[in-house]
């Protein structure tokens, strides 16, 4: 554990301080470099005896930048740990390139052998249409011929699943809808539970290789800064966090949500938010999710207008269900989190929470009417965006949303009315970084192009306040989930310079290091 940090910057400020940490891993004392002596004692109480701080219990910080650790407020991070490797299809802008992408993939190796199965990610098929069986079984029937690897062209060769964007929806060829049981006449395109369903039953592994990819995943979102997560998994992750907790597992908090069927099952065990699982003090159940409308990418976020074929989207639960869901779960102990993209959907959502005085989130708050922008702040909803979607987003929500499009992702607008604005990743949707939701918040705008209802961006403040649970600047008294910089994210816009994503140098939750660079070995 890490007693002293010394050395370190704080954000927008050059002079130079110690941060002192107690042995219950809370922040004791920030004061100017030098100022003690390093006999502060553990408890780090200034001026006291004390056993002195040892060189092991010391990171020297050489002027780096310290602040809070950043949090990532939504996430699915079994599916992320898993589909991570899996091909990213992100970048294919027509059908033709998403084919090309398939055949690249299913090319024969050196052994003239092709994958048994093809499951690519984060495909933007819902922007042009997507794709027929017809066009996937071309590409891969060819490629199971003579090789071994597929089921045969008549059924569409190599098995493909390409899964959207937004993970509300994903095309099959015709070997793939046979392997996982749909119809003979189903076409290509899977949306909503027929998807989750698919999307659990492609990430179905031992748990012994769940939890390994979990780590490592976990690894590497510490090293971007990352101390704690909420992970909206689908299954009842409950049990999973149990055993992680009893084999070890430190690289981050998570609170680890529940869903409507699931409730049941957590009442019964004396769960609630805010449960600890296990005895390290990092994991802890978290709030009841609840999905009331579908997705951009496949039309069916629930919205006041239609979308250009008429439809209004998909009201997944009725708003006298989500009342009554939402007062059971109070009385239970749980706050909400409600997943709500279209207009509304957010005002049938922010409607419950005013009705049932439940705490809670709405999840996406991606499309809001102008009179349901204050209504956040009125009732105490906070705001749980994904500020990386809208780099995602931007064509989809023109092509079908049109002008109402100027209405989404209203960040400033959300924050100017004192609403509580927090984001995630909703990875494996966007990826498991924070310094890309930061720098959409901030710059609203995909790299070479001009920002997108500019009025609507965030200060790097703003953002870094929208990603962290700790203050910007670490005080006495708070816990010492902690990150180190190589610089300071706010002096380029004191210099009228462009936003640079800083190095993270170390991550420490409770004064443990999570991750120090090769800089402090």
């Amino acid at each position: 554990m890490i007693h002293l940090i010394s050395g370190a910057r704080l954000p927008g400020s050059d002079s130079l301080v110690d941060a002192w940490i107690g042995d219950t891993g809370r922040i004791t004392a920030v004061t100017p470099a030098g100022a003690l002596d390093g006999r502060a004692g553990r408890d780090g109480r200034a001026g006291r005896d004390g056993r002195a701080v040892s060189a092991a219990e010391t990171l020297r910080a050489d002027g780096r930048v310290l602040t809070s650790g950043l949090w990532d407020e939504h996430v699915h991070l079994g599916q992320w740990a898993q589909q991570a490797g899996r091909p990213d299809f992100i970048d294919a802008a027509s059908p033709a390139e998403a084919l090309r992408l398939v055949e690249t993939l299913l090319a024969p190796d050196a052994t003239g052998r092709v994958p048994s199965e093809l499951i690519g990610m984060r495909l933007r098929g819902g922007d042009w249409g997507g794709l027929t069986r017809e066009q996937l079984d071309a590409v891969s029937g060819a490629a199971a011929v003579g090789t071994g690897g597929g089921t045969g062209a008549g059924t569409g060769g190599v098995p493909v699943v390409l899964v959207g964007l937004d993970l509300h929806g994903a095309w099959l060829n015709s070997a793939a809808l046979a392997r996982h049981g749909f119809a003979p006449d189903h076409g290509a395109h899977v949306v909503e539970d027929e998807c989750f369903a698919l999307v659990s039953e492609l990430d179905r592994v031992t748990d012994a290789e769940l939890d390994a990819a979990v780590a490592t995943a976990s690894r590497r979102a510490a090293a971007l800064g990352v101390v704690g997560v909420v992970d909206f998994e689908i299954r009842w992750s409950a049990d999973d966090w149990v055993r992680r907790e009893a084999a070890g597992f430190s690289a981050l908090r998570v609170e680890s949500a529940v869903y409507p069927e699931q409730l049941d099952r957590a009442i019964a065990r004396g769960l609630r938010t805010g449960s600890p699982i296990g005895e390290s003090g990092l994991i802890s159940i978290g709030p009841l999710k609840v999905i009331t409308d579908g997705s951009l990418g496949t039309r069916t976020a629930l919205c006041c207008e239609p979308y250009p074929d008429g439809d209004f989207g998909r009201q997944l639960v009725a708003p006298e269900e989500l009342a009554e869901l939402l007062a059971r779960a109070r009385r239970a102990g749980f706050s909400a989190a409600v997943h709500a993209i279209g207009d509304r959907a957010n005002a049938q959502a922010l409607d419950a929470f005013a009705a049932t005085g439940i705490a809670g989130s709405i999840e996406h708050a991606q499309l809001l009417r102008s009179t349901d922008v204050a209504r956040f702040a009125e009732v105490g909803v906070t705001a749980s965006v994904q500020p990386a979607h809208l780099l995602d987003d931007v064509a989809s929500m023109r092509a079908v949303w049109s002008d109402r499009a100027q209405r989404a992702f209203p960040l400033a607008s959300l924050l100017a009315s004192g609403a509580k604005v927090v984001f995630g990743s909703d990875a494996p949707v966007a990826p498991l970084d924070p310094w890309l939701a930061i720098s959409a918040a901030v710059t609203r705008a995909a790299s070479g192009l001009p920002a997108w209802v500019p009025e609507e961006r965030l200060t790097v403040a703003q953002a870094l306040a929208c990603s962290m649970r700790g203050p910007l600047r670490p005080v006495a008294g708070g816990i010492a989930d902690l990150v180190l910089l190589d610089r300071d994210p706010l002096a380029p816009a004191r210099e009228g310079a462009p936003f640079r994503v800083p190095t993270v140098e170390a991550t420490l939750i409770g004064g443990v290091p999570t991750h120090l660079s090769a800089a402090f070995s």
